[in-house]
């Protein structure tokens, strides 16, 4: 029995995308956005999704030893925890140019950041069965 708005026997599970792709333009100049890219992220991370975020901007900053336990937000989970979620499972991505603009290095970020360009963004937005988003 279909509904009125026409969707049928949809099956929501298999429609839904199985990658995201995340790309986080704020850091600490724009908070509240920050932390939302993160934790739908993380969420989506514990949920199965196969998840790719992207530093550029602001939160570039992120992908260096310490400087997510500077960034607080009330009643947000701790970003060095989101940031934590996402490399266990998923893949975190420093741009190549936002790195060179503020002299970041491969040497200086942590653990499972990798630096990439925007040929690799539009290959994992662009790729099927993919949602990308922008913080």
């Amino acid at each position: 029995m279909g509904d009125a708005r026409g969707c049928g026997d949809l099956d929501y599970d298999s429609a839904m995308a199985k990658k995201l792709v995340i790309k986080v333009t704020a850091g600490a100049d724009a908070p509240e956005r920050c932390s939302q890219a993160f934790t739908v992220a993380a969420v989506a991370v514990a949920s199965g999704v196969d998840v790719s975020v992207w530093l550029t901007g602001e939160s570039a900053w992120f992908a260096l030893p310490g400087r997510a336990a500077e960034f607080e937000l009330p009643h947000a989970a701790p970003l060095p925890d989101l940031i934590d979620s996402v490399l266990a499972a998923g893949r975190l991505t420093l741009c190549t140019q936002c790195a060179a603009r503020r002299d970041i290095t491969e040497k200086d970020v942590i653990e499972g950041v990798r630096i990439a360009g925007a040929q690799v963004f539009v290959q994992e937005a662009m790729a099927d069965e993919t949602q990308a988003l922008i913080y």
